[in-house]
């Protein structure tokens, strides 16, 4: 029991590394004490329970603002998706656990992590809840570490910080010089490659404005808060003015008053507004909706294609309709759009994306591909006001940027809303307790990046590396058990197996 419970409390340091603490640093370190602990298990087995138990603790940790609407529903997501990690316990103790070699803990620092990688890939399936907190995304404040990312993505600087824990604990073991040095020369490859990299050309700025009005209930008076305080930008000279999730509560094709009156607000400010809707279409399905409205009425639109489990719709309802009550899950199923698309404003190329979406990174690639000079986030999370889930969901646009190598901004209704250069640099920062409209030159200088070209390598050179292993692993173990257990040309066991099959002096 007593390594069981020190698993749990392992399971939940690494969170600290994500916001609302952020601390980064502790990421590169705060998955040892985890590690040590699977590592003391008595069996293979028991350690991957470990794992689990560990994992399942910091999901908990890091997703702990779902409690009011979840319920105990959280400790059983907590727990399913803690199970992508057993393999991981497994491992680590079968390679951490005997008498470890040079050869041994170089496998241990190439395989864990990858098993690490293949668990996050899983689990960032949308239905399944998504990317949230992978731990790549812990380094979203630090352009030199986070800069792998622009080579493999998020998964690169997961692979990178798990190595770099994994061999901590070699170091501690081992307690040789090249085992010492190895963590430092797997923690200086991001700042080595942001050093290198070439940086993003010259190119023009656009002046955007964040509209953040609060948290309100009434989405009228959302609305009309929100034309306030973009009405207030007049002489600020903003090129797009983007506003949060949900900001109209009425479909603009069905309502043509309302999308007037926001032309009229365009005219008037001289800028394009990008706002979005979260109503009944005339076709009666509801779709959450970023529409881009210049002064001569709506140029645009972009649909939600990945929707929130749960928040926006229900998985097999007809199944699980009855787990859902009292949940605040969704009453009526939310409609997919059909895909990206690019909006154009002022020349400017904008690859719009809502909420959830934010936490995708092969969406914005996408968005690049399709031609976005910049990515535009909008998000209302005032469900989990003050709670970590704001500033958590704010980040993810940091990752992103240097991912595709393209600048970001990303409105929250009622904070946290965030803007970001090409290599991940901070421009902006709204926490959830401020209301008003923040003012932000992004420069539109992008570069291409080796994630944008070749997308989600990582994952499939992790999938290689545990392959590749097991199919060791097996070999060896059917190699051992064969020749334990195969007879001598006579019909009995071989002599060196046991003693009393050894050949009398003299004899062959």
């Amino acid at each position: 029991m007593l390594g069981y419970a020190s698993a749990v409390l392992a399971g939940a340091l690494p969170a600290l590394a994500f916001p609302a603490p952020a601390w980064w640093w502790l990421a590169w370190f705060g998955l040892v004490p985890l590690v040590f602990v699977v590592r003391a298990a008595p069996t293979a087995g028991q350690g991957a329970v470990r794992a689990w138990l560990g994992m399942a603790t910091f999901i908990c940790f890091t997703q702990y603002w779902l409690w009011p609407s979840a319920g105990p529903l959280l400790l059983v997501l907590a727990a399913g998706l803690g199970a992508l990690w057993l393999p991981f316990g497994w491992a680590a103790h079968r390679l951490l656990a005997g008498e470890l070699t040079g050869r041994g803990s170089l496998a241990a620092v190439a395989v864990l992590p990858s098993l690490w990688v293949l668990a996050e890939a899983v689990r960032s399936w949308d239905r399944l809840g998504g990317p949230w907190a992978v731990l790549g995304a812990s380094q979203w404040n630090q352009p030199a570490t986070l800069a792998s990312a622009s080579l493999g993505g998020v998964w690169l600087v997961s692979f990178l910080v798990v190595a770099v824990n994994t061999a901590v604990v070699v170091a501690v073991l081992l307690r040789r010089p090249w085992a010492i040095a190895l963590p430092v020369v797997l923690i200086a490859i991001g700042p080595v490659w942001f050093w290198l990299a070439p940086a993003p050309g010259p190119g023009p700025s656009m002046r955007v404005a964040l509209v953040q009005p609060g948290d309100i209930d009434d989405a009228t008076a959302r609305q009309a808060a929100s034309e306030r305080l973009t009405d207030g930008l007049r002489g600020q000279q903003v090129d797009l003015a983007v506003w949060g999730e949900s900001s109209v509560a009425v479909d603009l094709a069905a309502h043509p008053d309302v999308a007037a009156r926001l032309a009229d607000l365009s005219r008037r400010v001289g800028a394009d507004l990008l706002v979005n809707v979260d109503a009944r279409a005339p076709s009666g399905g509801i779709y959450k909706t970023s529409v881009l409205i210049g002064p001569d009425g709506v140029r645009g639109s972009y649909a939600k294609t990945r929707l929130v489990p749960f928040g926006e719709y229900v998985p097999l309802r007809g199944l699980l309709d009855w787990a859902t009550s009292g949940t605040g899950a969704a009453d009526e199923d939310r409609r997919r759009g059909d895909g990206p698309v690019v909006l154009h404003t002022d020349g400017v190329a904008v690859g719009p994306l809502i909420s959830f979406e934010t936490l995708f990174s092969d969406l914005a690639r996408r968005e690049v591909e399709l031609g976005a000079d910049l990515l535009a986030y909008q998000s209302a999370t005032s469900s989990y006001q003050g709670s970590w889930a704001q500033p958590q969901l704010a980040t993810m646009p940091a990752v992103h940027t240097v991912e595709t190598g393209h600048p970001a901004v990303h409105a929250a209704i009622s904070g946290v809303s965030s803007a970001f250069d090409a290599q991940g640099r901070r421009l902006a920062w709204s926490p959830a307790a401020e209301r008003g409209a923040t003012v932000v030159d992004v420069p539109l200088a992008a570069r291409a990046t080796a994630y944008l070209r070749w997308g989600d390598w990582v994952v499939g050179v992790a999938l290689l590396v545990v392959t590749a292993w097991c199919a060791r692993s097996a070999r060896r173990s059917w190699t051992g058990a064969r020749r334990w257990q195969a007879p001598n040309r006579a019909g009995g066991p071989r002599w060196w197996t046991t003693r009393r099959c050894r050949p009398p002096e003299g004899r062959p």
